[in-house]
């Protein structure tokens, strides 16, 4: 192999060993195509713009890059660390050919001093490299190749768990592919979406550099979820920033959909709510999933187990609060929940359609700092108490106290579907010779502290009737009464007992 002389091959005059390293590395090699001249490489420039843009029109079904198309695709940026070969010049390349992008996004190189390169592809870095070696080289032979991408730099904002910026390392593949993080991937990242999450109207906004302005694209992932679009699941790029509007009008049968979904929720995080209205222990609890149990009720920051692991829902909350009581209105239940624009959004749930039609689209998903109100009914329906009392949201027993004249005075259990009548009967019946069989008095405890004391009828074969003979609730005290009869009988006992305590006495003295 012939080599020509240096004079030849440089366009100014360099010494020493680099000088001998550039000839070898500037001769012609038989079946070697020659480079392409800096004219060529600048038409065959592929510009960052273009690129950005066809990948927002058209989003990648794989988040992994190809080499071919990492070259025409990834922008260099700080921290990329690269690799670059100069055929023949072992000087600058192997090892001592590995450079990362400084802070400013450029490239400090030997010869050609700092070259910017923030914002080119592969192909463009090398196509400008050539050119600036080629002040050097006639025919400068140079490969660039990415060694380790710098992590993305990604914002996620809006109806997601944990929002803010977040460096979302890249993964290399065999074969020098690299693995890009989808739109779902990054709110994996932020912990998931919440539940006043709209879906449908995801925007990604992505900077196109220089004056340009930035390309906003709008992603629909309920047909990524409905219909396994992964062109909906679209790639990010560096400085891609994500936001999360919030859904206006929440559908709940649509809620449990989402909640299943491995971007939206945060598994075995313990959510804080609170839950007021008709429920026996009213206040704030702690609830989380991943567990059957139900934590104490009434305490503040118990735990309350989730649904098989999903995430909590309103039933889970009532069942911690105690459970419904028996005037609990559960056509009307309320959720209100603060969205991250500051707003107070209020969903309307309708358990009793879960209660008695099976619908568990009505069991609403719980965010963070919900609050759950169960008003009051009006009236009870009779027919629909024992629903209401064998469902989950009431609690299996509540405690009644019997005291009087009764056959077994004190504290009773019985179901929370119980009625005055029902409740005499659980205590044994009334104490034939010595109850007053008419009338009754239930003591109650209100909400307010005070206490009411109602004097009702007696009669057995009553059905429910909040007159009459309502529904009991948990410390409910009934009192029975003595009769007329057992009264004077007491009285009499109390005056002769000195009487007869004295003929005892004479009974046991001898004469």
């Amino acid at each position: 192999m012939v080599y020509a002389g240096p004079s030849k091959l440089l366009k100014k005059p360099i010494s020493g060993i680099t000088l001998l390293a550039l000839a070898i590395a500037a001769s012609p090699v038989p079946g070697l195509a020659q480079s392409p001249t800096i004219e060529s490489a600048k038409s065959s420039s592929f510009s960052t713009s273009k690129v950005e843009s066809l990948l927002a029109l058209q989003p990648s079904p794989s988040s992994t890059i190809s080499v071919e198309r990492l070259n025409e695709s990834y922008t260099l940026g700080p921290g990329d660390k690269i690799q670059i070969d100069i055929f023949n010049v072992p000087e600058y390349s192997g090892d001592k050919g590995q450079h990362q992008v400084l802070v400013d996004g450029t490239l400090n190189l030997p010869l050609i001093g700092r070259i910017p390169v923030q914002g080119l592809t592969i192909d463009q870095a090398t196509n400008l490299l050539s050119a600036k070696y080629s002040r050097f080289l006639k025919r400068p032979i140079l490969t660039v190749s990415l060694l380790a991408p710098r992590p993305l730099n990604i914002a996620v904002a809006g109806e997601v768990t944990r929002p803010g910026s977040y460096a979302v390392p890249l993964s290399s593949e065999s074969g020098g592919s690299i693995q890009f993080p989808t739109l779902t991937k990054a709110l994996q990242i932020a912990k998931g979406l919440r539940p006043s999450a709209d879906v449908r109207q995801i925007q990604v906004r992505r900077p196109q550099g220089g004056s340009k302005p930035d390309q906003v694209m709008t992603v629909n992932l309920w047909e990524f979820l409905q219909n396994g679009d992964l062109r909906r699941d679209i790639v990010l790029r560096d400085g891609d920033s994500i936001r999360v509007p919030t859904l206006e009008n929440i559908n709940i049968a649509e809620q449990q959909s989402l909640a299943d979904a491995n971007f939206t929720g945060s598994e075995g995080v313990p959510l804080k709510v609170a839950v007021v209205g008709e429920v026996y222990r009213p206040g704030p609890y702690t609830l989380s999933s991943g567990s059957s149990k139900v934590g104490e009720a009434g305490e503040t920051g118990s735990v309350a187990g989730g649904n098989g692991g999903g995430p909590p829902t309103v039933t889970q909350a009532i069942q911690a609060a105690g459970g419904i009581k028996p005037m609990a209105n559960l056509r009307q239940v309320q959720v209100r929940r603060q969205t991250r624009a500051g707003k107070t959004q209020a969903i309307n749930v309708d358990l009793w359609k879960l209660v008695q039609g099976g619908e568990t689209a009505q069991d609403l998903v719980l965010q963070e700092g919900d609050t759950i109100s169960i008003p009051t009914a009006t009236a009870v329906n009779p027919g629909e108490a024992p629903t209401l009392a064998a469902s989950s949201v009431s609690p299996s027993t509540i405690t009644i106290n019997v005291v009087g004249e009764v056959k077994n005075p004190g504290a009773v259990q019985v179901r929370p579907d119980t009625p005055l009548n029902q409740g005499l009967l659980a205590a044994g019946g009334f104490e034939n010779r010595r109850a007053r069989k008419s009338e009754v008095d239930l003591v109650r405890l209100k909400a307010d502290g005070t206490v009411s004391k109602r004097t009702l009828p007696v009669d057995f074969s009553q059905s429910i009737n909040e007159e009459k003979n309502p529904l009991l609730r948990n410390g409910d005290v009934i009192v029975v009464n003595r009769s007329g009869l057992a009264k004077v009988s007491d009285t009499l006992g109390s005056v002769l007992s000195p009487v007869t305590g004295a003929f005892s006495l004479f009974r046991i003295l001898p004469f």
